[in-house]
């Protein structure tokens, strides 16, 4: 069965839609390609079992932009690459005349998806974007959707040698910029993988802060 016809969460037969998935093919490998799709298809299904309603468009152009400022044209930013992300979605979004509120979303659930314990509260297409990433990375959530499901999601989406995999595009994608970890979970990624880093302290900044007292 394709993935666009998945039968609960299809992916939206849109214009808009088509064009974003043209996009993230042609700048962006397999890993995040596929990665991307999941996201979708898994945020969908937490948004199926949560009963939230969503707009599937929406939902969909953030979970295929939100790991797009994690490439090589980003690494000279000196910014986080979710809002990297966040603004190329953004700028797709605005060249299609898509409305301002929804463009909002779309740019919070990008540049959130890396904060745990917020999205949550936020609007469905926010709080699901994150929900699709946390499912598909870090297993949170993983018996909420059918092992039927999953599988089928999977096959039609591999993740061969997946955390590893993903593991190396984040170090990838962040260690030109390390000061940008400083306060998410980015920076477990240099501590693992990258020799010599040290991560910013916030206890330390807050005392060695200009301030006298």
């Amino acid at each position: 069965m394709p993935a666009d016809l998945h039968p609960t969460v299809p992916v939206p037969d849109t214009g808009l839609a088509r064009e974003a998935t043209e996009l993230v093919r042609d700048t962006t490998d397999s890993l995040i390609y596929h990665h991307s799709r999941r996201v979708y298809f898994f945020g969908g299904l937490q948004g199926r079992n949560r009963g939230l309603s969503f707009d599937p468009e929406l939902l969909y152009i953030g979970a295929m932009f939100h790991d797009l400022g994690l490439g090589e044209r980003f690494h000279a930013s000196g910014r986080r690459f979710e809002v990297d992300g966040a603004d190329e979605a953004r700028r797709f979004l605005q060249s299609h005349q898509v409305p301002e509120d929804s463009i909002r979303r779309v740019w919070t659930a990008i540049a959130l998806h890396t904060t745990p314990g917020i999205p949550e509260f936020m609007e469905p297409e926010v709080a699901l974007v994150t929900a699709g990433v946390e499912y598909d990375v870090l297993g949170i959530g993983y018996h909420e959707i059918a092992d039927t499901e999953r599988a089928a999601i999977v096959a039609l989406h591999p993740r061969p040698d997946f955390k590893r995999r993903i593991l190396g595009a984040f170090t990838e994608g962040i260690r030109p910029k390390p000061e940008t970890t400083f306060g998410n979970v980015k920076a477990d990624v240099l501590a693992h993988y990258e020799p010599g880093f040290k991560r910013d302290d916030f206890v330390a900044t807050i005392l060695d802060s200009p301030w006298p007292e």
